[in-house]
């Protein structure tokens, strides 16, 4: 594939002044560790001088210790790096550091949702929250290193919990309420909570949906939980009564005018458990540590996102998909957040436009998909709106579509700051993304981020250069995992990362890394395809067919034939559009002609219906086992385990 360096977007002159990363570049010379022209001359002495770098981000972002650390690195061997031996921190403190040291009055948060009218809470009343539901956790028996978790939507009660109980050195782990109650005990099971915080119920797409029953199994079947908090998220649902349940407000009324509690703990204390996709069978537990998670999530947010005091940060998540916890961190800047809990598209896809001007949202955070849905609906947002506010739009979750950056220039906004980034579940942030001080070039993420060694490795272990090859990062970083729960030799947690090139860490995706130090990511490894033994992304394909309009959806897997693999294309037809033998032919010419002839499928067969996870991505190993002949893993880690059943009707 041929360099793109179409520029889409350049920061101006006032922008780049005004800029955090400016700042930190400019308190980086006058603290004495030097000077730096341009940000690619920052990144290489973030990787080449790594202790120093992440002693500068915890300088420079504030963090609030009790104990400074002893050194940055103790252990640097991977896995098993140590970070900040002898800090005593909490996690909690540092989000609220805005309401404990500033103006307690100014809004922290607005939460909007589909079941009632939007919550506005001052730092000060978020602050007097987390204190009371503390005296709740606390009359429970919670104490550090105990499990809090929630069955919750993307409300104030989400962000309350997760503070109250990461303040008293609690471990908080989410989900969110569409999940089965299979979903959830495959999830929380493993880890035991104490307390259980659950939502009587939620909305979506205009329709209630009520959780008692669900709720009470739950409480039935966790081990060794204490209490229920039961969250009125359907005003009109009521709660479970009796036994381990306790209203909402009602155990925030008992403990109210509690004084805040913050555990000072080391750095490595576990602050969150997170959860691979579990589509093929149960859940890794993924543990992180309160100064990791602290660390590169100011990093990210306050020099990579350019989120100040004063800014409004929205990014469109669940409380089951770790955006959730990256926007909770948005807390640390300063800024406002706005939650949402409810479908992106009800009743239309205006629903977080509206919002975005309604609140003065100056960052705005989607998946890829949204973009891509936006743009085949032909919206116009800059138009319909008044997006005068929006400096920043985020994009996640699959690659952004070359189309999709066009898209973006010319019906949202031409001076913003489209910053498509990735990472993952696995590190709870990112390794490439987006930075002010750097121009946008149409399909291409800008940047590795500061202090990530991140570098494209072939088969071999050798650096594929300006080539394709397996996202590896070569050097330790904060927000990787401390371990994997229930594994206690290490041994899940080696095999998960560094089995593939040993010492060095590979994340699954394949990448490249293009002249001007951007990255294009291709998708799954483990997802590509072997036709005729050669390997080809799945990538390529979908920015082939999402340009077809008769298309709506699809997945490309490899379908075993005759000991070989040929490309299998599944498409869910747009409204009133049926897979003509013509418009298969144009497919496979669009494919061939802007991807290769080995891109080109085998086989094209309409579904009515995508597998997609929780998390909003396509699950292409799911049909590719049941193409083996193999049972095709976790059904309750999918959000319409029926299409699975669909496609097999019709393969």
């Amino acid at each position: 594939m041929s360099e793109n360096s179409e520029v889409l977007w350049q920061p101006g002159e006032a922008e780049l002044r005004q800029s955090n990363i400016a700042h930190y570049m400019g308190w980086l010379a006058a603290e004495g560790y030097g000077r730096f022209e341009d940000y690619h001359a920052l990144h290489a002495w973030s990787i080449e001088d790594l202790e120093r770098f992440w002693s500068s981000i915890w300088d420079y972002t504030g963090v609030i210790a009790s104990r400074p650390y002893d050194r940055v690195l103790g252990r640097r061997e991977m896995p098993g790096a140590e970070w900040f031996p002898g800090a005593r921190l909490n996690f909690a403190e540092n989000l609220l550091r805005h309401a404990l040291h500033g103006d307690a009055s100014a809004e922290a948060l607005v939460a909007v949702s589909e079941s009632g009218a939007p919550v506005r809470l001052s730092r000060g009343e978020l602050l007097e929250q987390v204190a009371a539901l503390q005296g709740f956790l606390l009359a429970q028996g919670v104490g550090p290193g105990d499990r809090v978790a929630g069955v919750v939507g993307n409300t104030e009660h989400a962000l309350i919990g997760m503070l109250a109980a990461t303040g008293l050195g609690a471990i908080w782990s989410s989900a969110s309420p569409d999940f089965g109650v299979s979903g959830v005990l495959d999830r929380f099971s493993q880890i035991e909570p104490k307390v259980l915080l659950a939502v009587n119920g939620y909305s979506y797409n205009g329709k209630p949906f009520p959780r008692l029953e669900q709720n009470v199994e739950l409480a039935e079947r966790l081990p060794g939980l204490a209490a229920v908090l039961s969250i009125p998220l359907l005003p009109d649902v009521g709660h479970p009564e009796g036994g381990l349940f306790t209203p909402w407000d009602e155990a925030l009324a008992v403990h109210a005018g509690a004084r805040p509690v913050f555990e000072q703990l080391p750095a490595d204390h576990p602050v969150y458990i997170l959860y691979s996709s579990g589509t093929t069978g149960v859940p890794k537990c993924i543990v992180h540590g309160a100064g990791g998670m602290l660390l590169n999530h100011s990093k990210e947010l306050m020099l990579h996102a350019d989120l100040k005091p004063g800014d409004t940060f929205f990014y469109f998540t669940t409380c089951g998909w770790m955006m959730w916890n990256w926007l909770a961190s948005g807390l640390v800047t300063g800024a406002r957040l706005v939650l949402f809990e409810g479908s992106p598209g009800y009743p239309d896809l205006d629903v977080c436009w509206d919002l975005a001007e309604r609140e003065g949202i100056t960052h705005f955070g989607t998946s890829a998909k949204f973009l891509g849905g936006c743009r085949k609906k032909e919206l116009a947002p800059g138009e319909a709106h008044d997006l005068s506010a929006l400096r920043v739009l985020f994009s996640t979750g699959s690659p952004l579509l070359p189309e999709d950056y066009d898209w973006v220039y010319g019906q949202v906004k031409r001076d913003v700051l489209l910053a498509s980034i990735s990472g993952g579940t696995d590190i709870c942030g990112c390794f490439v993304g987006g930075t002010p001080n750097l121009p946008v070039r149409r399909g291409e993420i800008q940047c590795r981020l500061l202090g990530v060694d991140a570098a494209a490795y072939e088969d071999d272990g050798h650096d594929a250069g300006h080539g394709r090859g397996e996202l590896v990062v070569r050097q330790p970083f904060p927000a990787m995992p401390v371990r994997f729960w229930n594994d206690p030799d290490g041994s899940r947690y080696k095999g998960a990362y560094f089995k593939t090139f040993p010492g060095v860490w590979a994340h699954g995706d394949y990448v490249r890394f293009t002249e001007h130090g951007g990255a294009v990511i291709y998708g799954r490894s483990d997802a590509t395809l072997n036709p005729g033994g050669v390997r080809i992304g799945t990538a390529e394909i979908y920015r082939q067919v999402e340009q077809v309009p008769e298309v709506a959806d699809s997945l490309v897997v490899g379908e075993p034939v005759d000991g070989d693999v040929r490309v299998l294309l599944l498409v869910v037809m747009a409204e009133g559009q049926t897979l003509t033998e013509a418009l298969e032919q144009r497919i496979k010419q669009a494919i061939k002609e802007n991807a290769s002839p080995r891109h080109v499928p085998g086989r094209i067969v309409a579904v009515p219906d995508i597998p997609y996870t929780r998390s909003g991505k396509k699950v292409e190993l799911a049909v590719a086992r049941m193409l083996q002949g193999r049972e095709p893993g976790n059904r309750g880690a999918l959000s319409n385990p029926e299409a699975l059943d669909a496609i097999a009707e019709r393969l």
